[in-house]
């Protein structure tokens, strides 16, 4: 029988107020806090249970568990950065993130019985190398962008963009391949 962790990753349905879950949200919330108000690199090595080299968040930064989120080399995240990761996330390396940029792994149920019993899903989020993602945009579960990528200031990216490309809007959409 599976945890409600191994649905989670696994991208079942699960119940994030399980015990297990609480917990590891309640590591990160506290590891999150103390790097908030003092950012150091071993925080985050904590936080995310990993090594990396040339990552730079600027605080304040949120996630909900840390260790689901995956960094290339040479990433810059602005203030204000949230990162919903109960699903993987993978960032690759030579990406920047403007102010407020969201990722958002977690999925609520329409049907309201499933949404009320607190239900959940999650997917993961994929983002290649050498990609910009512009202040104040939101990239949703299960999105995939290629690498080369630029995402306009304020998209909303509902779908996967491919590579080489400057995708920008609510939805986000390619305007321009490079």
């Amino acid at each position: 029988m599976k945890t409600e962790r191994e649905k989670m990753l696994a991208g079942e349905e699960y119940l994030p107020t399980c015990q297990q879950l609480q917990s590891l949200r309640q590591r990160a919330k506290a590891l999150v806090m103390k790097y908030n108000l003092e950012p150091k690199d071993e925080i985050l090595e904590q936080l995310f249970k990993a090594k990396f080299k040339n990552l730079v968040i600027e605080p304040p930064f949120f996630c909900d568990y840390g260790e689901n989120i995956e960094f290339g080399e040479n990433v810059f995240m602005n203030y204000n950065c949230v990162i919903l990761d109960c699903a993987k996330v993978k960032i690759g390396s030579n990406c920047f993130f403007g102010p407020h940029v969201q990722l958002y792994t977690a999925c609520h149920p329409i049907e309201i019985e499933k949404r009320n019993a607190l239900i959940e899903t999650a997917k993961p989020i994929t983002i290649g190398n050498n990609c910009w993602i512009g202040g104040n945009s939101v990239i949703l579960a299960g999105v995939e962008i290629g690498d080369n990528v630029t995402i306009g200031a304020s998209s909303v990216v509902t779908k996967s963009i491919g590579p080489n490309c400057v995708a920008v809007g609510n939805p986000c959409r390619v305007i321009k391949k490079i």
